[in-house]
């Protein structure tokens, strides 16, 4: 992770900040040491002189605006405190290089701490976790982190080549091994060497291959087709599943003995709707990476952060990364709101969907809320200041409420009486 080195300015009025950085795992430099190692970046207070402007983010209050690096040029953010959720999360993003992880929830940032730990050893990681939730974004992550970070990392998805290819492309083979091998193939542990292999959907893997690649990762050699020598190789293999290989072997579809062979030190990613400290974050650096070369970034408007929070992404990440895609394309102005929010499930799924949830107790709990939202509405002639004083909320979270309803058929909306 890069360092950054903040003004005494930065430090006095935007320590929060400074704290949530570090605890996303950057290194903090003293401003006193003068510039930060290779790599890192400044952060100053508006006004103050840029160090040097290509590596340095100036932060000021205000109206919601964003600046991206630019030509040599320093990039800018400026928030107003309400808004430090979202704030936090484009100052992150400005600041990470490519491919690092994002994470701002607590228990997402615990999990980077322990897998930067285990980068420091050499030993086999197993990731567990739902599709998309960014387990390769992790494996990355430990390689990055290990002393093969200057080695290649190599990935390969088990379940995306064909069965009678896989031996080859793992292993490798001579030429003349098979029908069709014109050329020796080198496979990927080779292309792996002094490096790390990523294993993608290992539960895919056949099992007759399987024992194979016990004996791959035990001796830490290969046998190509059509080799009769084994071939050394110094590879750390990281795999990736997304069932519970721990049932797929009570199951009988995955060896127990590869099981334990890649669980030395197992790690979990979680649903995105588990860790809704992550959006804003993720949300801000989908804006940075996708907004091309746009010369001022949209914001993210508090009703939108809201909606985003609220839904329950079946599809995790990919799924939000496809709806700040859309939402940039969509976006004229520069603010994204939550008309421009496009989900990949149809709205009227999700209605049907609160429907069939009707008799669980949060239902029950939001059918009493839209009531008492709408009798105060009433008693309030359809004023949503006066209505939002009353219920002790903000006009905004009563905004975001009537939308709420209005998205699952209930439009309690109430017009303002006319004065005879």
């Amino acid at each position: 992770m890069r360092s950054i080195v903040p003004s005494a300015a930065i430090l006095r009025q935007k320590y929060a900040l400074v704290s949530s950085l570090r605890a996303q795992g950057f290194a903090i430099a003293s401003c006193e040491d003068g510039k930060p190692a290779p790599g890192g970046l400044y952060l100053v207070a508006d006004g103050e002189t840029p160090p040097a402007p290509s590596r340095t983010l100036t932060i000021g209050d205000g109206e919601p605006a964003v600046i991206p690096f630019r030509d040599g040029n320093p990039a800018r953010i400026s928030f107003p405190p309400e808004d430090a959720a979202v704030g936090s999360g484009f100052v992150s993003a400005l600041m990470r290089g490519p491919g690092e992880p994002v994470a701002a929830d607590p228990e997402s940032l615990a999990l980077l701490a322990l897998a930067e730990r285990v980068a420091a050893s050499d030993i086999t990681v197993l990731i567990n976790g739902p599709t998309g939730t960014g387990k390769e974004v992790l494996a990355r992550a430990i390689h990055m982190g290990s002393s093969r970070r200057d080695g290649p990392f190599v990935a390969i998805n088990c379940a995306a080549l064909p069965e009678t290819m896989l031996e080859a492309m793992l292993f490798g083979h001579h030429k003349g091994a098979f029908t069709g091998a014109s050329s020796g193939g080198q496979g990927f542990f080779r292309a792996a060497h002094g490096g790390t292999l990523l294993l993608d959907e290992v539960a895919e893997m056949p099992i007759n291959l399987q024992a194979k690649l016990l004996r791959a990762l035990q001796e830490r050699e290969v046998v190509p087709i059509g080799a009769t020598q084994p071939e050394k190789v110094d590879v750390r293999v990281i795999a990736c599943a997304n069932r519970d290989l721990q049932g797929e072997v009570m199951a009988g579809r995955f060896r127990a003995d590869l099981y334990y062979r890649l669980s030395v030190f197992p790690l979990s990613t979680r649903p995105l709707a588990e860790r809704p400290g992550d959006i804003a974050a993720l949300a801000a650096a989908m804006v940075v990476r996708h907004s091309g070369e746009r010369s001022t970034l949209p914001w993210i408007s508090a009703d939108a952060l809201d909606v985003l929070t609220d839904h329950d992404w079946p599809g995790n990440v990919r799924e939000l990364e496809n709806v700040m895609q859309r939402a940039l394309l969509l976006c004229g102005g520069h603010t994204i709101t939550p008309e421009h929010l496009i989900f990949d499930r149809r709205p009227e799924t999700r209605v049907e969907t609160q429907a069939q949830a009707s008799g669980t107790l949060s239902n029950i709990v939001q059918i009493h809320e839209f009531a008492a939202i709408r009798e105060v509405l009433a008693e309030c002639n359809g004023s949503r200041i006066e209505t939002a004083r009353r219920l002790g909320i903000s006009e905004r979270t009563l905004r975001y409420r009537l939308a709420k309803a209005r998205e699952q058929g209930e439009d309690i909306t109430i017009s303002r009486a006319i004065p005879a």
